[in-house]
């Protein structure tokens, strides 16, 4: 009753259904509800000041960390939360999720190819560890392709920008604590490229000690486990603090397009900017037609006049497999996002970036702690004039694991000038599907086990498993499974062609 907002009691009054003693187990249940809520809250705020106290002792911590640490926590303990009524949902129309093609075009006039770029700031979000993939230090330095890490072919494709068009693009790499030392050394051998490239770093916040709700740092914890950073979420505050976002609105600079690092089809698009700046929106995040590997990405809907962002932890139970439907939720979040600068700044000047909190519960070292997040999608509906656009599949390309280093790194895709382009050879417009097993979740064994990567343009699905070995010039074609059975080693030959094959032993090649 109360999840519909109705009267309760005039719907007890007024209804057939409902004897004596069932309205007294409702109002009972009702009550002990309410005082569970109210004991909650009671707890709630014992809580917080503690929790301030200890964050207060933690010289780690800059002050606009710690305002924002206790902020993201109040916030949490509250029970702030966005309830979406699942019957006001709508499919936002072509003006709000604006079709790439139905974009105009930019003139061939290389003078308004500079004045858009010479507003535009291009910043990468640059936290995460490769640990996933077995490598150590930032995912950009992976090898990806010719002997070139994410970083050089993001910096090369803006160097050819600058060069060819004569502007000043910057490059801004948003780092983490895990991230930074590293990344300085790194950014050092671009100090002759025509790029100016600045780095801050995001939020560090003290990772809850979940049965005590005190910070982990204050009880002992002091090396890096006992931190986290909170998310991308956190780039829009931490750009304003770092001071970087005063300096580019100093310069002229009036759009930020912000994007993962690893996300290969993320380059510059100028019939976006163009766009943005004749219609004067704030935020733009760029969406891209669902496929059954995206089911559970957020999408953008119309909800109660505003576009905004639904997650599938925001999805009522019964409605779970109806948010994974391609047919009625078709697009999903890309995480490339435009937004305008000086929206940016009066955003959180007046802290109205309220985005909602992901709580992500781990256990690290036998303890269980609690990291609050927050994601940079969720911000549209706080911008004004917020839209999405729906651009081709080309401009997500992202590198998770190593079955996607094993797409871009194959013959289906060229790389000049720093793009990585696809193989016009290849007729089916999805990729091949690859799964890879275990033996080839790190970065070092999988390129162990290809003398050089197969040729896949005609790869509709790979699925290995085992011990698994690939020769050099390899042909694979259709639908191929290859399975190593348990203590036996099976070596694909050099110059082998694979066809709609099950392959479980030397036998079936």
């Amino acid at each position: 009753f109360f999840h519909y907002k109705y009267p309760t009691a005039l719907i007890l009054e007024h209804s057939p259904f409902f004897n004596i003693a069932q309205i007294s187990i409702f109002l009972s249940c009702v009550l002990i509800s309410l005082g569970l809520k109210s004991s909650m809250a009671a707890t709630a705020t014992e809580k917080l000041p503690q929790l301030k106290s200890a964050v207060d002792g933690l010289t780690e911590m800059s002050e606009n960390e710690k305002s924002g640490f206790i902020n993201l926590v109040s916030r949490y303990l509250s029970g702030e939360a966005q309830h979406i009524e699942w019957s006001k949902i709508q499919t936002p129309t072509d003006e709000i999720v604006v079709p790439y093609d139905k974009m105009a075009n930019v003139s061939e006039d290389a003078s308004e190819t500079k004045y858009l770029l010479d507003k535009l700031v291009v910043l990468k979000l640059n936290g995460g560890l490769g640990t996933t993939m077995g490598c150590t230090g930032p995912k950009s330095v992976i090898e990806v392709r010719d002997g070139l890490t994410f970083l050089d072919l993001i910096v090369i494709q803006i160097e050819n920008l600058n060069n060819k068009y004569d502007c000043k693009v910057p490059l801004v790499l948003m780092n983490s604590f895990n991230t930074h030392d590293d990344t300085q050394k790194i950014v050092e051998k671009y100090t002759k490229s025509n790029v100016d490239i600045h780095t801050f770093n995001q939020s560090k916040y003290p990772r809850v000690v979940a049965d005590e709700f005190v910070p982990w740092p204050s009880k002992g914890k002091t090396d890096k486990d006992g931190w986290y950073p909170p998310g991308h979420g956190d780039v829009f505050p931490s750009l304003m603090n770092s001071g970087k976002l005063d300096a580019f609105l100093s310069q002229g600079k009036e759009y930020v397009f912000i994007a993962n690092s690893d996300n290969l089809g993320a380059i510059v698009d100028l019939k976006i900017l163009k766009h943005l700046i004749q219609n004067k929106n704030e935020y733009c995040m760029e969406v891209t037609p669902k496929t059954l590997a995206d089911v559970k990405g957020g999408t953008l809907i119309s909800y109660e006049g505003k576009v905004q962002l639904l997650e599938i932890a925001q999805v009522p139970d019964e409605h779970v497999n109806e948010f994974k439907s391609i047919e009625k939720f078709k697009i999903f979040n890309t995480n490339n996002l435009w937004v305008n600068l000086k929206a940016i700044k009066k955003l959180v000047e007046a802290d109205a970036l309220k985005m909602e909190i992901i709580p992500n519960p781990k256990e690290v070292d036998g303890v269980k702690v609690l990291q609050l997040e927050t994601a940079a999608g969720a911000a549209i509906r706080f911008f004004d004039k917020a839209i999405g656009v729906n651009v081709p599949r080309s401009r997500f390309l992202p590198v998770k694991a190593t079955s996607d280093l094993l797409l871009v790194q194959s013959d289906l895709y060229t790389l000049v000038d720093g793009f990585v382009t696809r193989n016009k050879a290849r007729t089916n417009p999805t990729n091949p599907a690859i799964e890879l097993g275990p033996e080839f979740k790190k970065v070092a064994s999988f390129l162990s086990r290809f003398k050089s990567i197969p040729s896949i343009v005609e790869l509709d699905s790979l699925k290995v498993s085992g011990d698994v070995w690939f020769g050099s010039g390899v042909v694979l074609k259709g639908k191929v499974t290859v399975k190593a059975n348990a203590g036996t080693k099976l070596e694909i030959p050099d110059n082998a062609v694979l066809e709609n094959k099950d392959i479980n032993g030397p036998e079936d090649l």
